[in-house]
């Protein structure tokens, strides 16, 4: 680090102070520069600190408030109070010498500057995040955590069993798992909040992603059992039924109602449920009818025997689930978990259902890489 100094000209309310010029150049690669007055102002009573020092948590914050578009909404992302935000934000305007957020206008709205600083601000993190990994990709068994999300239909199973032998190889790391539905996951991922993800994609893949397929499925009908007469028409005994809605509030809810939609079908129904278990047990006692996948059938076990699936009646829908990670952060180690996490679905998952429903087997599989 180069610097050189001189004595600061006092101007309308100033105590003096310093001058910095200073050239920085960060152990990956990255160059901060700028010049900042040492020293202070009066701030009608608040003393500023003008040191010029850039920090990665500045960064993290000011990026966060961006996107965000909020100082509160941006504390609870990071997991701290709105002070510490507004502290940071200023700390790093301070720093470069210019506002980089119009924080009295709501949402929060970027200055011209900040503009320019944003798109800066997240090569810095991407920047850093990839030293992290590359440092510990040099010797896997160094790393010290991981943030893994998994979706929810693999809680049971498929989780618990990754996770071990994940722990096998990484001997000293930290497991950090957040289980949930597929859109939260991947809005977490999105905010830094996670390293790696397993879940259904819920649409077009943005340029900062990695994707590693691990399996698709289709949707069925899922009914009483017994139900159906085999030699009727499926569609038009299941319109007698009342439908059980897996709830609009999930990305899965809504792909269910947009594929109905898209093919002019209505259906009546009172109950609009948020998971597989519920749906299962109201399908099961015989009060409707529902669209679902194979794995949250599989996942409901003790419902399972109650519970026929049957081919949607009408155009079908399938998903795919995969892993995804931030591009270029943590080497070849998201397509080494792909294909760690592939036999693994295949025998607690795949296999079993189709023992069951061998009906699936060109529908529901395992997706090699």
């Amino acid at each position: 680090m180069r610097q050189q100094g001189r004595r600061g000209e006092q101007g309308d309310g100033a105590k003096g102070g310093f001058i910095i010029r200073a050239r920085y150049r960060c152990p990956f690669g990255l160059s901060i520069s700028g010049t900042a007055r040492i020293g202070w102002r009066n701030t009608g009573g608040i003393m500023a600190n003008t040191s010029g020092r850039i920090t990665l948590w500045n960064v993290e914050v000011f990026v966060a408030t961006a996107e965000e578009a909020s100082i509160s909404a941006a504390a609870k992302r990071l997991e701290t109070s709105p002070a510490t935000v507004s502290q940071q934000i200023t700390s790093l305007e301070g720093a470069i010498g210019t506002s980089l957020l119009n924080r009295s206008a709501r949402p929060v709205t970027l200055t011209p500057a900040g503009e320019m600083f944003l798109r800066r601000a997240n090569t810095i993190l991407n920047e850093a995040e990839q030293a992290k990994a590359e440092l510990a990709m040099s010797n896997l068994s160094r790393l010290m955590r991981l943030r893994l999300g998994m979706i929810e239909d693999f809680g049971a199973d498929v989780t618990p069993r990754f996770l071990g032998d994940m722990s096998e190889e990484l001997k000293t790391c930290q497991f950090l798992l957040d289980s949930g539905p597929s859109h939260r996951l991947f809005d977490q991922l999105d905010q830094r909040a996670l390293d790696v993800i397993v879940g259904s994609e819920i649409g077009s893949v943005a340029d900062w992603m990695e994707v590693h397929p691990v399996m698709c499925e289709p949707f069925v009908a899922a009914v009483p059992k017994g139900i159906l007469k085999p030699d009727g028409d499926v569609g038009r005994q299941l319109r007698r039924l009342p439908f059980v809605q897996y709830t609009k509030r999930e990305y899965m809810g809504r792909l269910i109602a947009g594929h109905l939609a898209s093919q002019n079908i209505s259906l009546t129904g009172r109950f609009e449920l948020d998971s597989y278990h519920a749906i299962m047990a109201m399908v099961a006692q015989g009060a409707g009818w529902s669209i679902m996948t194979p794995l949250g059938w599989l996942t409901a076990a003790r419902f399972r025997d109650q519970v026929d699936l049957v081919a949607l009646p009408f155009a079908p829908l399938s998903r795919t689930i995969s892993l995804t990670a931030r591009r270029g952060v943590l080497g070849d180690m998201p397509r080494d978990m792909a294909a760690r996490l592939r036999p693994t679905i295949q025998k607690l998952v795949v296999s079993p259902t189709l023992q069951r429903v061998p009906w699936l087997v060109d529908q529901m599989k395992v997706i090699n890489g």
